[in-house]
């Protein structure tokens, strides 16, 4: 398995396990009828990088990592991860949040902030507390699950320096 920095010919085939993600509107607040343009401005475009997860030359997971703010918030960044079905349960995840805690540090920034974490993503809220992150906020009812109906979101953060 190889982390590498993402091009704009990797969309193609990131395009297929983004586009399985948010059409089932369980862990993204992405518009669930994206086209793959806004998608690949969302994804590779924004973000200061984004990064791809290979194995024999098939990307089995991406994520991108961007300013939080501008100006004084600056100095925290985001994240956000995507992992093909195919691939889930094979430690991509904890592979690409590690991997982005060391870019985000070479990149200078100081703190990792997840926004609109769904409560109901146990998984994801289960392996960010594991790898350092607390939840510092609730937003009670704030992200509408297909199924589950309107469930909380978390901020989750993590300072990344060690001084404190």
């Amino acid at each position: 398995m190889q982390i590498r920095q993402a091009t704009q010919d990797d969309f193609e085939q990131i395009w297929p396990i983004f586009q399985e993600i948010v059409q089932a509107g369980e862990t993204y607040s992405y518009d669930r009828d994206i086209t793959k343009e806004q998608a690949a401005a969302r994804w590779l475009d924004k973000p200061r990088r984004t990064y791809v997860v290979l194995e024999n030359d098939t990307i089995l997971g991406s994520y991108y990592i961007k300013p939080n703010h501008d100006g004084p918030g600056s100095h925290v960044c985001n994240c956000g991860y995507m992992v093909s079905a195919d691939a889930r349960g094979r430690g991509l995840a904890t592979a690409m949040c590690e991997h982005s805690q060391k870019m985000a540090v070479e990149l200078a920034y100081k703190a990792m902030q997840f926004n609109f974490v769904a409560s109901s993503n146990e998984g994801a809220v289960k392996l960010w507390s594991k790898l350092g992150f607390d939840v510092v906020g609730r937003l009670p009812k704030a992200f509408e699950h297909p199924t589950l109906g309107y469930v909380d979101a978390l901020v989750m953060y993590k300072w990344l320096q060690l001084e404190q």
